[in-house]
């Protein structure tokens, strides 16, 4: 893993505060659009997908947008934007945080301020979305999971992004970006809309789109993406040191595209590669590798072998989490 220090917001920032005056009520109504909708239409896919309405076309069609968007949080906003672990030139950035957008996740800057804050107190207090803040007995954990899954979603404060993401606020392209957040959920939604119809000649396909490439296929990588907040960091193996809970559970690690390397990647978190163990798929590793081969990525923070040795734990194996995170 790469001899780097945690990802730390510029020198002064720290004056800031942590939070800021909550979401307006508009703002509150459209989170709740944005999470209850699409689960909704995820509860009532089974019983649709048994009867009609579940082709080869709607399966493809919200494949392809779940890999490109899920991309553009692994590998955009997390790794690139939250974490430096690499840097790209200008076309490569401004694709990754378009396609951060299309997982309807959020605003890049906002999205980065809050997975900072989380590393910054990870399972303390501070961390937005610990499912350790309530306490250790069966009731606390309860309320903990559901909190660390998405009732934070729902709270009025929000993570000062003067704070925790100063430098992409002074992106230009960046701050373009999340402006038109709403924009890119549209495309999201538009693109897999306008292919189904085109591919079908009918409004049905459009309509099967809407629901299976839209809403299915953005419920589904929320609950992906919030798993390795709340499922990461109660259960699975850490082989490695870190301040927190965080664990590797390897059944989320092809749905995540290798973000449930949790463990590892809250020890060195600025390494581009969350699986460095072997037999660990990192399919969003790979794709950097390849944006690397390619000359778009550059200054790729890869694994270490000599640090992973001084990060290996004494005791190795699957473990579920128990008692307070360590300080």
């Amino acid at each position: 893993m790469t001899a780097s220090a945690p990802t730390r917001p510029p020198l002064g920032a720290e004056s800031q505060p942590m939070t800021i005056p909550g979401r307006t009520v508009g703002e509150q109504i459209l989170v709740k659009v944005f999470v209850l909708l699409p689960f909704a239409a995820l509860i009532a896919a089974v019983p649709l997908a048994w009867g009609w309405g579940l082709g080869w076309t709607d399966l493809a069609l919200a494949t392809g947008m779940y890999v490109v968007s899920c991309l553009g949080v692994t590998v955009g906003y997390h790794r690139l934007f939250t974490h430096r672990a690499f840097k790209a030139n200008r076309g490569l950035r401004i694709a990754l945080a378009v396609a951060g957008g299309l997982a309807a996740q959020g605003q890049v800057i906002v999205w980065v301020a809050d997975h900072r804050r989380h590393h910054a107190f990870s399972d303390k207090e501070g961390d937005p979305h610990s499912p350790w803040l309530f306490g250790t007995g069966p009731v606390a954990l309860a309320k903990g999971f559901w909190h660390a899954h998405m009732g934070w979603l729902f709270e009025r404060v929000s993570t000062n992004a003067e704070r925790f993401a100063p430098d992409l606020l002074a992106d230009r392209d960046l701050r373009v970006i999340d402006r038109l957040f709403p924009l890119w959920v549209a495309v999201g939604f538009a693109v897999p809309m306008a292919l189904g119809g085109l591919i079908s000649s009918s409004w049905q396909g459009v309509l099967t789109a809407f629901f299976w490439a839209g809403l299915v296929r953005v419920s589904f990588l929320h609950h992906v993406t919030w798993s390795v907040n709340s499922i990461c960091h109660l259960i699975g193996d850490r082989p490695f040191r870190s301040r927190d809970k965080a664990a590797n559970f390897w059944p989320l690690a092809i749905l995540s595209l290798g973000e449930s390397w949790h463990n590892s990647h809250h020890a060195d978190p600025t390494c581009a590669r969350h699986g460095v163990l072997r037999g660990q798929l990192d399919v969003s590793a790979r794709v950097i590798w390849l944006l690397e081969k390619a000359g778009w990525a550059t200054e790729v923070r890869w694994s270490n072998p000599a640090r992973q040795a001084r990060l290996t734990a004494p005791a190795k194996g699957a473990t579920v989490a128990t008692g307070q995170p360590r300080p």
